[in-house]
């Protein structure tokens, strides 16, 4: 199917996409909650006006995605990072209604500027539920990302003119039974305040889109913290959004050997899919096993100098070589958003894959890309 773009690409699978938001419209439906693009995750916005048609709207981690939601998608606009510089809070106050503190001395900082914007606080249960991934683990030891319960003022009220709404974002990659194991903690903590919260965003981390993940027990969980509590529930899913809709197509460029036999892409982990060696992970290949599982195994690696630039170990059925075609998967997360052009590695370009077949290309990248982000 992709034998003839431009590589390396990234390929965003339409039809899947559409597979997803349709299962967080139905999520949004029948549990009454308000249902978020988190950007940092999947930024594309040339489908946010289709994201929009399921969603509510978007949510930033800085006044850039911040901007990028209001032009592009339009509708509810939300905001949250550790601290804010004064010139950026100008510009949010303006074109988000919702933003949330990481600390009180922060709101009181801006709290003059926030008088058409619903403000929250971002809380820190400090109830880790992280098995795999330390990088990505919000109430890991000495985490500044939230108020703990230590820290947080007893003598604080929520309402109308003050803090409205209630954050947390403890998730990634997880299902509904680390949500409900958190939401406890959370009551056991900070309950008083659910009561005087006009909301509460629970973050983001929520597999919903995954084929296993218990959406009927996460409807009941909205419904029973709107009911108990009399407020609005935001979700801010991002992998959820696209999960599994994506590829980013590769050519092998040589073949090497030492100790065993490397192949060399022109697609990059350090540049392409840094969560490679962040997180690390081994992304999932199309007809790609593990090592010695099939008869030919091969290390993956890329053009760039950086000895440590390798995707993984896979084997195959058959024997490959330079000129062949190699396909990742779950490619439209946490991709485009974290590339870079270290070594002056090209930028993939970004096309879309439609529901007839047909293959667009969204947008090419060149060498003013890479020169423009120098001086």
């Amino acid at each position: 199917m992709f034998e003839h773009v431009k590589t390396p690409c990234y390929i965003v699978d339409e039809k899947k996409l559409k597979e997803n938001l349709g299962i967080l419209k139905d999520v949004k439906n029948r549990s009454g909650a308000r249902i978020l693009l988190a950007q940092k995750a999947f930024s594309m916005y040339s489908l946010y006006p289709l994201i929009g048609k399921y969603l509510s709207g978007t949510t930033a981690s800085g006044l850039y995605e911040a901007r990028l939601g209001y032009e592009e998608m339009g509708k509810e606009n939300h905001v949250y990072a550790p601290a804010y510089k004064y010139e950026d809070m100008e510009e949010l106050v303006k074109i988000c209604d919702h933003i949330v503190f990481n600390s009180f001395s922060q709101y009181e900082k801006y709290k003059n500027m926030c008088q058409n914007v619903s403000v929250g606080i971002r809380i820190n249960p400090k109830c880790s539920t992280q098995k795999d991934h330390e990088i990505y683990d919000p109430c890991g030891k000495g985490s500044r990302l939230g108020v703990t319960l230590e820290q947080f003022p007893r003598n604080v009220r929520f309402g109308e003119g003050g803090i409205e709404g209630i954050h947390f974002h403890t998730l990634c990659e997880q299902n509904v039974d680390d949500l409900l194991i958190t939401f406890q903690a959370v009551k056991r903590q900070f309950e008083p305040w659910l009561y005087q919260a006009k909301w509460l965003n629970m973050g983001g981390g929520h597999h919903i889109t995954r084929e296993d993940y218990d959406r009927e027990t996460l409807i009941h969980l909205i419904k029973d913290i709107r009911k108990t509590y009399d407020l609005e529930v935001y979700l801010e899913p991002g992998e959820a959004v696209a999960l599994n809709a994506g590829y980013l197509v590769t050519e092998v460029m040589d073949k090497v050997k030492n100790d065993m036999e490397i192949l060399i892409l022109d697609a990059s982990g350090a540049c392409h899919m840094p969560d490679v060696l962040e997180m690390p992970y081994r992304p999932p290949l199309k007809g790609g096993y593990m090592p010695g599982e099939k008869p030919y195994t091969y290390r993956l690696s890329s053009l760039t100098c950086l000895a440590g630039d390798v995707i993984g170990d896979y084997s195959f059925e058959k024997e490959i070589g330079p000129g062949e075609r190699l396909v990742f998967e779950d490619m439209a997360i946490y991709s485009m958003v974290k590339n870079n052009t270290f070594n002056g590695i090209p930028l993939p370009d970004i096309c879309l894959l439609k529901e007839d077949g047909r293959i667009e290309t969204v947008r090419r990248f060149g060498y003013e890309d890479f020169k423009g982000r120098l001086s």
